[in-house]
């Protein structure tokens, strides 16, 4: 194939022949590539958002005769990351022949349960409600997108008469309507009363084009987009001023992450109230031109106006009604200001349902907004997990720029109310809720781990996050938590130096894991170091450090923990990685033993301070985890080699044998006493489980 590389100003061309021709002929290979490099680029469509296909020439396997099969991304897919696995291959036929049986808009949820009946490929992941848009147009190659540009012509108030100017009578439009069965048709009649169209436009929704090949397809959809970008960028220029000009100022960027990082756990429990949230803080330049505007406080209220972007954005967001310079510090005077507004918003939600639901309604799901703005200072949204909170934001900035545009051209509209609980309630929507998969025992929430990056820290960030959770990994080595962090999928973790002798450098950890996911849930004091010497070798510096990083650095992680998990009001989990050595005395070993002795009662002190709270403090003790341990790796295992008077290699044999289990201790053996404290033992606070295969001189009682 000979395709020159076009150029484009407001999408990017990412057509790559080379990559092309390794997938042959395969028409399905093409339009999963074609998929995947539209999916790339948020202008063009949103996570989750927008349908392809193609239509191929099959085998009936039990005809044995030629028949045309289409394939479409699949219900719930993203077409970024589209593979095989998620898509529908159906008979054509059969989905054109149920216009046979369709009685009308009514009829629309039982015309689901009927694509099944023309499955082909039996492998096939559930078809979508867009499926018979795609089945009822003859082309071979079909992309249905929600670009910004093309959403903010399909939802200015006069989208068909700007539809005619941009393209001329190359591009038919329909008026909005819930996709399904007779949307379908409705594109069916369009392409009929104007053939030789390249696309249509849908009406508040998005766009349709096609092409003979998956390359056609993809060149008519970019330059589509393109069109309308250029045509919005013109009318702006004509316009001048955005959103009506700036209304305040935003704050620089270091006070911007500063003031989200104080607020954020106090949204995150006030969101929180029904189910606990994970955040997500944004404050690019597209959001600042918005939210700092003069008509913020008009359209914010409209909602958003593709059904993809309320789906998870909920109709409005929260204006938050705050000064960008507002005392954070101040907790309980923060609150005051806050609780109001929250309540207020969950009453129009309820009123919003109650005004619009129907007798088969699905029951009102929470009623707490997803997205938050903070004039001056940026967008929180707030979602079951990370990247949920995170495509909301994205969902938000989409809308944002559909705001953009349709002002610029005319005026934005938004679906009317009714619409919009419609698509939001609907019994598909509700059932494809059910089909999610059961959370983990630790999603939704988010545990900072010191000395993260290896040994017995990483063990604990690699079993937590397993369960479900947000991890934020601390260390003082950034080499070793890069290398930690990248071993983790996008969106459940995040990395910052720590050294918790130093205040500042604990609150700049605790600052990073309110920012990247709304606050702390959970704290495993891991990081330390071991000294192994007789009192006649043992020095003031040795003391010194021991008591530093053990004791005062567990003392000022705990408070600094307990300020932020008080504001969420949500309780938590303290965890002290301390040792058999607290509890067992030992030769060589007077100012480690005494360290970790301190740290063991702490936790006891703080856990009779805190259960007022339901923040519960615990102990775990190791003992002889020298395989994949960091400590081990020094003049330590040479210490307690030299004390028993064997070697440095014989020490796993040696601790194994002398616990009464004969069993060698791994980091991932105490990952897991970790893990039965935050995810399993809910109601036990102040209490030690050792890990040292039962050592009866360290029984506690």
């Amino acid at each position: 194939m000979d395709n020159k590389i076009k150029t484009f100003k407001y999408v990017d061309y990412l057509w790559d022949d080379e990559e092309l021709a390794k997938l042959g002929d395969d028409q399905v290979a093409q339009f999963l590539y074609r998929s995947n490099i539209l999916g790339s680029d948020l202008r063009i469509t949103n996570y989750g958002g927008g349908n392809t296909s193609c239509k191929t020439i099959e085998k009936d396997p039990l005809t044995n005769k030629d028949v045309e099969v289409m394939w479409i991304k699949g219900s719930g897919g993203d077409i970024g990351t589209l593979t095989k696995s998620g898509i529908a291959g159906l008979y054509t036929e059969r989905l054109r022949n149920l216009k046979n049986v369709y009685k009308g808009l009514e009829d629309e949820d039982r015309m689901v349960g009927l694509f099944n009946h023309c499955i082909y490929d039996l492998d096939s992941k559930a078809p979508s409600i867009d499926t018979p848009l795609h089945g009822l147009l003859p082309f071979k190659h079909i992309d249905h997108l929600h670009p910004d540009a093309l959403i903010a012509v399909a939802a200015a108030k006069d989208s068909e008469k700007v539809t005619k100017e941009i393209w001329g009578n190359t591009m038919g439009w329909v008026p909005w309507q819930r996709p399904g069965f007779d949307l379908g048709l409705q594109l069916e009649k369009c392409l009929e009363d104007n053939p030789g169209i390249r696309g249509i436009v849908l009406g508040s929704h998005g766009l349709f084009t096609w092409g003979d090949t998956s390359y056609e397809c993809y060149i008519n959809s970019l330059e589509v987009i393109e069109m309308a970008s250029e045509y919005i960028e013109k009318k702006i220029e004509e316009k001048g001023a955005v959103f009506g000009g700036k209304k305040i100022k935003s704050l620089p960027k270091e006070e911007r992450l500063t003031k989200a990082s104080q607020i954020m756990p106090l949204l995150r429990g006030l969101c929180s109230s029904e189910n606990r949230m994970i955040g997500h803080f944004s404050d690019s330049e597209v959001v600042l031109e918005y939210i700092n505007s003069n008509d913020l406080d008009r359209l914010a209220p409209m909602g958003t106006s593709c059904p993809d972007h309320f789906l998870r954005t909920k109709i409005q967001p929260l204006v938050l009604e705050l000064d960008k310079n507002e005392d954070l510090t101040n907790t309980d005077n923060v609150l005051k200001k806050l609780e109001p507004a929250f309540k207020n918003y969950r009453a129009e939600y309820a009123e919003y349902y109650n005004t619009c639901k129907k007798e088969n309604s699905p029951a009102m799901r929470d009623a707490n907004p997803v997205i938050i703005i903070y004039p001056g200072i940026g967008m929180f949204s707030f979602a079951k997990n990370k990247q949920t909170a995170r495509v909301a934001s994205e969902f938000y900035i989409n809308a944002i720029n559909v705001m953009r545009g349709a002002e610029a051209i005319s005026a934005y509209t938004s679906l009317p109310r009714q619409e919009a609980f419609d698509i939001e309630y609907w019994l598909l929507e509700e059932a494809k809720l059910q089909r999610m998969p059961k959370e983990q025992p630790l999603s939704r929430k988010i545990a900072l781990i010191t000395g993260a990056g290896g040994g017995i820290g990483k063990a604990i960030a690699d079993k937590l996050a397993a369960e479900g959770a947000n991890v934020v990994l601390t260390d003082i080595d950034e080499a070793s938590l890069k290398a930690a962090n990248a071993t983790y999928k996008r969106d459940v973790s995040a990395y910052t130096l720590c050294d918790v002798t130093s205040i500042s450098s604990i609150a700049g950890a605790y600052k990073k894991a309110c920012i990247e996911f709304g606050g702390v849930d959970i704290v495993v004091h891991s990081a330390g170091l071991a000294i192994s010497k007789p009192l006649e070798e043992t020095t003031e510096k040795d003391w010194t450090v021991l008591q530093d990083i053990l004791v005062k650095g567990q003392f000022e992680l705990a408070k600094q923990a307990v300020a932020i998990m008080r504001k969420q009001n949500l309780g938590g989990d303290f965890i002290s990685i301390a040792s058999k050595n607290g509890l067992v005395s030992g030769p060589n070993n007077v100012a480690y033993g005494t360290a970790k002795a301190s740290q063991q009662h702490m936790v006891r002190l703080l856990a009779a301070e805190l259960g007022k709270n339901k923040i519960r403090v615990n102990t775990v003790n190791p003992d002889g985890v020298i395989v994949g341990s960091k400590i081990w790796e020094g003049a330590w295992a040479e210490g307690r080699a030299k004390a028993y008077g064997i070697t440095v290699e014989e020490l796993p044999a040696h601790y194994a044998k002398r616990n009464l289990l004969n069993e060698i201790i791994y980091p991932s053996d105490i990952a897991n006493a970790v893990f039965s404290l935050v995810g399993l033992l809910d109601k036990t606070t102040g209490n030690i489980i050792n890990v040292d295969g039962g050592m009866a001189n360290a029984f506690v009682r």
